[in-house]
């Protein structure tokens, strides 16, 4: 922690996090995070401990594995029960979702790539990326 023992502001556990102080404020509106009392020791400024960084590095790489904040909120609920099963559910669910996306991108990847073949430079007439586009707006 930056701040040995004390712990730190809000803006230390935004950057710990790697995300801006109104994010920690959302999350807490959300109840993923705590906001902690006023220290009186502190002059009346909030610190958060290690505690407090372990969960937003937690909300952060599970955001980045595709949950939901609900879901996060479900996942974080489910540490405390020690509830594997349903954690074990929400993780196949999300691997579901992401083989659907997965397979989604390929397409997009595999039809841009045609689309890239056929707009040859010495070709003549619009480009078909450009018209791909058009139509499908």
């Amino acid at each position: 922690m930056a701040q040995g023992t004390t712990g730190v502001t809000i803006a230390g556990l935004a950057r710990e996090g790697g995300v801006g102080v109104e994010t920690i404020r959302y999350y807490q509106r959300r109840g993923l995070l705590k906001m902690p009392a006023r220290g009186g020791r502190t002059g009346g400024v909030r610190r958060y401990g290690e505690e407090d960084i372990r969960r937003l590095r937690f909300i952060r790489s599970a955001q980045a594995a595709g949950f939901s904040l609900e879901e996060i909120a479900e996942l974080l609920a489910l540490d405390a029960s020690e509830d594997r099963a349903r954690a074990r559910a929400l993780a196949k669910e999300r691997i579901l979702a992401l083989n659907v996306k997965i397979a989604e991108l390929e397409t997009a990847r595999n039809s841009l790539q045609r689309l890239a073949r056929a707009c040859d430079a010495g070709a003549v007439g619009p480009c078909p990326i450009i018209a791909a586009f058009v139509k499908a707006g």
